[in-house]
C-alpha cells in the first residue's frame, strides 16, 4: 500500500457502503481458480470490519468457505474514487441486530430495482478488514459539508436542559430536526411494553399528525429498529407502501369483541425515499423510536445517522430524568391517601368549584376489551391512555373532581401501568393531543409539576361496555 492509502479508513469511506453503486468481489477457488461477482450489500460494521450480504449459496460463497480471503472493490457515490477492500472471512450471523439491520435495508434496495422476491438475505458474513487500497484515477469534487452536525447536536443538548415536560422534549426534538438538520418529516413512538406496540406521540411534515397511530414490534423500519434496538437506514426505496405502511394491515383486524374501528391513520410520506429509525433507550430499557423520512433519494447518510443516534440517546436520558422527577414531594397526609388509592380508592382532593357545564350530554363508550373510548360514534384512544381517561371521567361524574395528579395515576393498579419504564407522561401527552385533535369538548390543562386539570364543556354520560 502507498503512503496515500495509509490514510483511508473505513470511516472515511462509509458512504461508498450506501448501496447506490453495487461492489464487486474477487474470490479464488482452492486451486487459485479466481472469480469476481457483483454484490448487493456492503455494510459498515465498524472501524475494523464490514458485512457482505448472502443471498445465494453461488461461486463467491463456495470460494470463500474453502480460501476466507477476498477482496471488495467500493465506489464513492460523489467522488466516483475506487477503493479497494483486503478481506478475512470471520462468521456468519442469521439473526440480531446486524442482520436485522442488513436485511431492512436490502428490502429498500430490492424494492428500488423491482426485486423484492429475489434479494433475500440468508446471512450476514462478517469479515475483518487487513487493508484498504486507495486506487489511483480522476476523481469528482467532494461534496461541501451539508450541516454542522456538532453545532446542531450542541443547540439539541442546550434546548433539552431548558425542557420542564415530556412535551416541551418532543416538541424540541422536532424543533432541532427542522431547524438545525432540516428534516422536514419525523415523528416519536413510544413503546407500550404490555401490547408489544409502538404509538406515534409526536410528527412534524405530515398533513395528519397521526397522534396514537401504532406499529407492532419487528414491523417495518421503524418495528424492526425496536424490536432489535439498532438503527434501520434506508437511502434509496420506491416503493414504501410495500415495505413500511404495510405494516398497518396487521394492525387492521378489529380486536375481538369490539365491533367498531379504532385504527388510526400512521402519518408518514406516501412514497419516501430515504427513511431512518433509531432506537430511544435508557438504562438499558427500550423506550421508543425516533423516526425521519424524506422524498429525496440518499437523503440520510452516515452523518445524519450518527447525529440521530446521538440524539436519542439524550432524548431517552431526559425522558427517564422527567419520569423521576415528575412527581412533587408529598407531605404525611398526602402520602397517607396515596397509600389508600393504592388500595383502590379513590384519592380524597376537593372539586372545583365550577359551574356545571350544559348543553347536550356527551355519550362516552368504553370498550372493556381493549379500553377503547368513543366519544358519540367517534374513536378517540385505547390501551392506558383509554384507561386514564375513563378513570378521570368517572371521577369526574361521581365525585365532581376536576384536579388530578401524576402520582395518583402511577398507583392506580385500575390502569394497570406496565412495572418497568410506563412511560405514564408520555401517555398523557399522547391522550392530551388527542383531546386537542378531536375537540370532543372535552381537555387537559396542566396545573402544576405531575398535576392537572379536567376540562369538561357539555354533560357527560358514560357507558360501559363489557368485554
Amino acid at each position: 500500500m502507498n503512503a496515500a492509502a495509509t490514510a483511508v479508513t473505513l470511516q472515511s469511506i462509509r458512504a461508498c457502503f450506501d448501496g447506490v453503486i453495487p461492489a464487486m468481489m474477487a474470490t479464488s477457488a482452492a486451486d487459485g481458480t479466481p472469480n469476481v461477482a457483483y454484490l448487493s450489500q456492503v455494510y459498515y460494521v465498524d472501524e475494523r470490519h464490514v458485512a457482505l450480504s448472502f443471498q445465494f449459496f453461488n461461486k463467491t460463497r463456495h470460494n470463500i468457505l474453502a480460501n476466507p480471503y477476498g477482496a471488495v472493490l467500493v465506489m464513492h457515490p460523489v467522488s466516483c474514487g475506487f477503493y479497494r477492500l483486503h478481506l478475512r472471512y470471520l462468521r456468519t450471523e442469521t439473526s440480531g441486530p446486524l442482520f436485522e439491520g442488513m436485511k431492512a435495508q436490502l428490502a429498500g434496495i430490492a424494492s428500488h430495482t423491482g426485486m423484492a422476491d429475489v434479494f433475500r438475505l440468508l446471512g450476514s458474513d462478517v469479515y475483518e478488514v487487513l487493508a484498504i487500497d486507495d486506487v489511483p484515477g480522476q476523481r469528482l469534487p467532494d461534496a461541501a459539508p451539508r450541516l454542522d452536525v456538532l453545532a446542531s447536536l450542541r443547540r439539541f443538548s442546550e434546548r433539552l436542559s431548558q425542557c420542564t415536560s415530556t412535551d416541551e422534549l418532543l416538541q424540541a426534538t422536532l424543533a432541532v430536526l427542522a431547524e438545525q438538520l432540516d428534516v422536514r418529516h419525523a415523528m416519536v413512538l413510544m413503546l407500550d411494553p404490555a401490547s408489544q406496540r409502538l404509538y406515534t406521540v409526536a410528527s412534524c411534515g405530515y398533513a395528519q399528525s397521526g397522534i396514537g397511530s401504532e406499529i407492532e414490534m419487528g414491523h417495518g423500519v421503524i418495528g424492526v429498529c425496536a424490536r432489535e434496538r439498532t438503527p434501520v437506514r434506508i437511502s434509496h426505496m420506491t416503493h414504501a407502501a410495500s415495505y413500511t405502511h404495510a405494516v398497518r394491515a396487521s394492525m387492521q383486524e378489529i380486536e375481538p369483541g369490539l365491533g367498531l374501528q379504532t385504527d388510526i391513520p400512521f402519518p408518514g410520506l406516501s412514497e419516501p425515499h430515504s427513511q431512518l429509525a433509531v432506537p430511544i433507550v435508557s438504562a438499558g430499557q427500550l423506550l421508543g423510536v425516533l423516526f425521519v423520512e424524506s422524498p429525496q433519494d440518499m437523503r440520510f447518510g452516515f452523518q445524519d445517522e450518527d447525529a440521530l443516534v446521538a440524539m436519542a440517546g439524550h432524548l431517552g436520558a431526559a425522558l427517564a430524568l422527567l419520569q423521576v422527577d415528575a412527581e412533587p414531594e408529598v407531605a404525611a397526609a398526602d402520602a397517607r391517601s396515596l397509600r389508600s388509592t393504592e388500595a383502590g380508592n379513590a384519592l380524597p382532593m376537593a372539586a372545583a368549584s365550577i359551574p356545571a357545564p350544559a348543553g347536550a350530554a356527551l355519550l362516552v363508550r368504553r370498550y372493556g376489551a381493549n379500553n377503547s373510548i368513543f366519544i358519540d360514534q367517534n374513536y378517540l384512544i385505547k390501551g392506558v391512555a383509554g384507561a386514564i381517561l375513563w378513570k378521570l371521567l368517572r371521577e369526574y361524574t361521581q365525585d365532581g373532581r376536576c384536579e388530578f395528579s401524576n402520582r395518583e395515576l402511577r398507583l392506580d393498579p385500575s390502569i394497570r401501568l406496565p412495572d418497568v419504564a410506563d412511560n405514564l407522561e408520555a401517555r398523557l401527552v399522547l391522550l392530551h393531543r388527542r383531546l386537542l385533535e378531536s375537540r370532543p369538548g372535552i381537555h387537559l390543562e396542566k396545573t402544576g409539576r405531575g398535576r392537572f386539570r379536567l376540562c369538561v364543556e357539555r354533560p357527560l354520560q358514560l357507558a360501559e361496555i363489557a368485554p
